[in-house]
């Protein structure tokens, strides 16, 4: 063979690999809700960019040259829109693009460009009223709004809970359950009412400072849509209140849930809080820790890393365990509360490790404390490997996790999580696997939008079971809208520019 020969055929293999990292604008995908923003109304929207070849394969490696994303829009006054868009690079081939609004626009254009090429169906035109959260614009038609968010069928675990109660009689509840609970020192609930859209409340209880959780949704959900007249009970604590043992079981919403107890499940105050707050005071949320993540799967440490406080016997075996295979562990307490005298054993407390450095390691660890670990969606939002100890505590999504497909299940005792650990690290392509699909659950039923949703179904839901005649009660305080600007909620003003 001469060295023509040679030269043509590597000229032939180079221009083969080439579409394997050579971006495809046209092909390349964009999706999400920010791309709705018209109907879609959250604190930060979003939408998702990812990054495709001329062969049509996903890329997975960062690009060297980034995309431009470029949102502006008019006023009615025919002013650039006030709005603030930040990108996230997942580093995997694709992008989370966040945006805030600060006033309502009349006319919204998205683009998305990589060296000069409009990306899939760039730009995107919106050419309704897009408001931002603080209008209080809500819709008459709770059915059209769900349906326009693309909410989906009614979460399992909301109707698996309501069918319990299949006729809600407040009138023959809510004293009894008031009584019944009546325990100032070890029991915070507070009693809503919403009626014609505006919310109402009567807190029982010495610590009921967690009730702004609960007003900050209900008052966000109000401003979007007319919620339906409602009565019902939120329990402010961790642990679940009306459990089987009880000789009457009541309809409470609890942020925590468990196998012995008929409390009905809504999404933690936690990640509540930070969809409200998204590009916002809090800087931990299921997008921002997508984003802050370094090492890629092959470049994390083979260990599971935890940190956290002494809530849980099991957590002080965890570092007993991790004393005996160093090699496999990062664990430590951050605070000694519940086992102070052991300290001097289990100790000494570890410094304060940024959340986001946590997925500087493959395996991650998700442990009860004093009830189900709050911080889970962002363990499988991070894309390492969870670890999760059986519990008979759930989360509102816990019903859809599958067992060694979103996650690695061990014993409560932790007494096989040497033995799964090895199994992970041996077995490195299906530990990733996992990895990816539980990343994956987390993006398809665990960020903004779906929290959103699984309240107003909730709610929906539950007023279709209150058959009692719902009114504001004596002595109930009234929740007023603060976060509002003043804003024409008539969609026609476009047609004034």
């Amino acid at each position: 063979m001469n060295l023509l020969s040679v030269a043509f055929i590597f000229h032939i293999l180079i221009d083969r690999t080439l579409p394997l990292t050579e971006v495809s604008a046209e092909l390349s995908k964009v999706w999400g809700p920010g791309l709705a923003p018209d109907k879609i109304i959250m604190p930060a929207r979003y939408f998702f960019i990812q990054v495709v070849n001329a062969a049509n394969n996903n890329i997975t490696t960062p690009l060297t040259e980034p995309f431009q994303v470029v949102i502006d829009g008019a006023t009615k006054t025919k002013k650039p829109c006030r709005l603030w868009t930040a990108m996230l690079d997942r580093r995997d081939g694709s992008y989370i693009v966040r945006y805030k609004m600060y006033e309502p626009c009349v006319y919204m254009k998205i683009s998305v460009v990589h060296e000069n090429k409009h990306v899939a169906q760039s730009p995107y035109i919106i050419n309704n009223v897009v408001y931002p959260e603080d209008c209080m614009c809500p819709k008459k038609n709770f059915n059209e709004v769900t349906s326009s968010w693309d909410c989906g069928l009614v979460p399992s675990e909301i109707t698996k809970r309501l069918n319990v109660f299949n006729k809600i009689h407040w009138d023959e509840y809510r004293d009894k359950l008031i009584k019944t609970f009546d325990r100032p020192h070890a029991v915070s609930l507070c009693h809503y009412v919403v009626k014609n859209n505006e919310i109402y409340r009567k807190c029982y209880g010495k610590y009921v400072g967690f009730n702004m959780f609960m007003d900050n949704i209900l008052l966000s959900l109000a401003r979007k849509v007319e919620l339906p007249d409602l009565e019902f009970f939120v329990n402010l604590g961790d642990w679940p209140l009306s459990l089987y043992n009880l000789p009457e079981k009541f309809p409470i919403l609890s942020w925590c849930v468990s196998t012995d107890s008929y409390d009905i499940v809504m999404p933690t105050y936690d990640i509540t809080e930070s969809t409200l707050e998204n590009m916002g005071r809090v800087m931990l949320d299921m997008l921002s820790v997508q984003g802050n993540v370094e090492a890629s799967w092959e470049d994390r440490i083979p260990k599971l890393f935890w940190r956290g406080r002494d809530s849980n016997r099991h957590r002080l075996n965890l570092i007993q365990i991790s004393r005996k295979y160093p090699e496999l562990f990062n664990v430590s307490l951050t605070n000694f509360f519940f086992y102070r005298d052991e300290e001097h054993i289990y100790g000494p407390k570890s410094d304060y490790v940024s959340f986001f450095n946590f997925f500087d390691y493959k395996y991650q660890l998700a442990i009860d404390g004093t009830v189900a670990p709050y911080r889970m969606p962002y363990l499988l939002a991070g894309g390492s490997l969870v670890f999760k100890p059986e519990s008979k505590y759930l989360e509102h999504f816990y019903s859809d996790l599958i067992p060694n497909v979103h996650y690695i299940p061990v014993k409560e005792d932790l007494s096989d999580l040497v033995d799964k650990l090895k199994w992970a690290i041996d077995n490195d392509d299906a530990a990733k696997e996992i990895a990816k699909a539980g990343q994956k659950f987390a993006n398809q039923y665990l960020l903004p939008k779906n929290i959103f949703c699984y309240h107003m179904q909730l709610f929906d839901e539950l007023s279709k079971r209150v058959v009692s005649t719902v009114t504001v009660g004596e002595g109930m305080e009234h929740v007023a809208q603060t976060k509002i600007q003043k804003c024409d909620c008539d969609d026609r003003i476009k047609d004034e520019l």
